[in-house]
């Protein structure tokens, strides 16, 4: 198995686990807009995307992706990354494919003079979060001293 940061150019590689990964989060397959999602975010340098690919019979083909977005603290003057997306097909679960993603994602953020990445994961994702737990994230609080406020529109 090998893991690799693609570009615009290699979107390709994540479309149908991309699709598949909205799927598993009771949205409608829809592979034209997984398609032009990620090659927006590639092309304008919005997100950093790791793919896993594996040889299955003779074939390299991707197994599992991870999205990272930035994010900007103004009051500390530093950029750290959303791990947002993290999917491994059904078929290739229980690898460390999941596990060797976050990793990768996690070298990444560290040479981009990150001091952290944060993710998120549903309170019923179980295996997720022993997951994270194993890697060494831990839950967090809101930071102190601040209040996070939402706006749906």
């Amino acid at each position: 198995m090998h893991i690799k940061r693609i570009n615009h150019t290699e979107h390709h590689l994540v479309v149908d686990l991309f699709d598949q990964y909205r799927v598993f989060y009771n949205q409608p397959s829809d592979k034209k807009l997984a398609d032009n999602y990620i090659l927006q975010r590639l092309e304008n340098n919005e997100s950093a995307i790791f793919v896993a690919l594996e040889n299955v019979d003779g074939n390299v083909v991707p197994v599992g992706f991870t999205q990272l977005y930035p994010t900007y603290s103004s009051v500390r003057a530093v950029k750290n990354w959303i791990l947002n997306d993290l999917y491994v097909d059904a078929d290739h679960r229980k690898k460390g494919i999941g596990e060797k993603l976050i990793q990768a994602a996690m070298e990444f953020a560290k040479a981009d003079n990150a001091t952290y990445v944060q993710l998120e994961t549903a309170t019923d994702n179980h295996n997720a979060q022993r997951l994270y737990e194993t890697i060494g994230f831990v839950k967090q609080q809101p930071e102190e001293g601040f209040f996070v406020y939402r706006i749906t529109l």
